[in-house]
């Protein structure tokens, strides 16, 4: 898909569909001001500074109807989102009012704007690098407090600035090693080159240690609650919840399918599935939840294995040893009644006090994000996880490599980078971060 114009005036609803009581209607691109004037009765917008606002009508610029009262903020070029003359009206939040005054610009010379087209402008004229660009949409996008943490990060610049200094580096020993080959009396050391690549090679593991907890910081995780009939599945759920979603019954096999319920642990978007118990039986009905079940525990992001401490031990099921056990965590429910055993590899819990949730609540937290310091920058996209394996991998065949054949490694390291800042990055990748982008962003 060949990129749009990036001069032609665009014009796009900026607020989401529905009634509010404001709506913000968005134009930019070469002529903005121009094609603004032609429907707005008021202070003349060709003339305003940047950054400034009015009070107006607007109107068809051919019936000269007007259309709605509204407000009228003027960007001026280099300074503005986009990177050029930019308008937009702040209207009453109807959706007719909203779809007539877009109409208005498109028929005073604006065409339509693309999903995304106003971010990719921005990024197009060096307003933003990819990256941020992308941290916009992840902004869009989030449902969580760690979510809107960490697109805020990529969007200030944070990500950028430690991939643009490992670029830096890289660029820098390119640059020595090739004076290195023409002039071998003024080059680096051997060992001072693999020092840097060390260096570099380690701070990409240490960003990509952290996209396990980005991507479930931005996706939001799976938490599924696994154990025996009566376990105490349900009851936990609803202390977790913090209301009754489950229904509680001393009769073994209430639960015969899965229940899911959203809820958010510190700061991260979670679903909490409550599973069928997990026994031998002939109801066909109960064996069919039972299954599902240890789909759901395979599948899932963390496991709340279950089992009752105030009855006798039952057997550990097969599936818990096939998982990894860095997503199982170990219950001894029903912590407030007298207990049959003790294993200090459970964490006693009781939904009828309380007690053990806050150290339950914490254990998740710590199993989810635990690998991803809080204060930093965390890998949320795909597309930079990938792009910095690939340079891990780069980097590690430069250190295997004798010094005057690690150049060809080391700009296969630098191009991976520059990738993720979208610095000569193939068109059809530009598309494909911009495709996602709601119209009027």
């Amino acid at each position: 898909m060949a990129l749009p114009s990036l001069n032609e005036p665009i014009a796009a609803i900026a607020t989401p569909p529905g009634k509010g009581a404001v709506g913000i209607v968005r134009l930019s691109g070469v002529g903005a001001l121009e094609v603004a004037q032609k429907v707005w009765r008021g202070r003349d917008l060709r003339g305003m500074e940047g950054g400034r606002f009015t009070l107006g009508l607007i109107l068809h610029p051919e019936s000269r109807e007007v259309l709605d009262e509204a407000l009228a903020l003027v960007f001026r070029a280099p300074n503005s989102y986009t990177g050029q003359d930019a308008v937009e009206f702040q209207t009453h939040g109807s959706p007719a009012v909203l779809r007539q005054v877009l109409q208005a610009l498109l028929s005073a010379g604006a065409r339509p704007a693309q999903p995304g087209e106003f971010t990719l402008r921005a990024y197009l004229n060096g307003r933003m690098d990819l990256a941020q660009a992308e941290s916009v949409l992840a902004l869009v996008e989030s449902e969580s407090e760690a979510a809107r943490r960490q697109a805020l990060r990529g969007l200030s610049k944070e990500l950028s600035a430690r991939i643009e200094g490992m670029a830096q580096e890289l660029l820098d020993l390119l640059a020595h090693i090739q004076a290195l080959l023409d002039y071998p009396e003024e080059g680096v050391e051997a060992h001072k080159a693999r020092e840097i690549l060390e260096r570099v090679l380690l701070e990409a593991e240490h960003l990509l240690a952290t996209a396990p907890a980005g991507r479930i910081a931005q996706k939001g995780a799976r938490l599924a609650l696994v154990g025996a009939p009566n376990a105490g599945k349900s009851s936990l759920l609803n202390a977790l919840l913090g209301y009754e979603r489950a229904i509680v019954t001393p009769i073994p096999g209430t639960t015969r399918d899965y229940l899911e319920a959203p809820l958010e642990i510190a700061g991260v978007p979670i679903v909490a599935i409550d599973t069928a118990g997990l026994r031998q039986t002939d109801d066909v009905v109960e064996k069919s939840g039972v299954e599902r079940a240890l789909n759901i525990a395979q599948e899932a992001d963390l496991v709340l294995y279950l089992a009752d401490r105030s009855q006798p031990r039952a057997d550990t099921p097969d599936l818990l040893a096939r998982l990894p056990q860095e997503r199982v965590i170990r219950l001894a429910t029903k912590a407030d009644l007298p207990p049959a055993w003790h294993d200090p590899a459970f964490l006693p819990v009781s939904s009828a006090s309380g007690e053990g949730i806050p150290a339950l609540l914490e254990s998740i937290h710590q199993r989810l994000l635990g690998q991803a310091p809080e204060g930093e920058v965390w890998i949320s996209n795909e597309r930079h996880a990938q792009a910095l394996t690939e340079a891990k991998e780069h980097l590690l065949d430069a250190l295997a490599a004798p010094e005057d054949l690690m150049g060809l490694s080391i700009q296969a390291a630098l191009e991976a980078l520059n990738h993720i800042l979208g610095k000569d990055v193939p068109e059809e990748v530009i598309d494909r971060v911009f495709r996602n982008f709601c119209v009027g962003k």
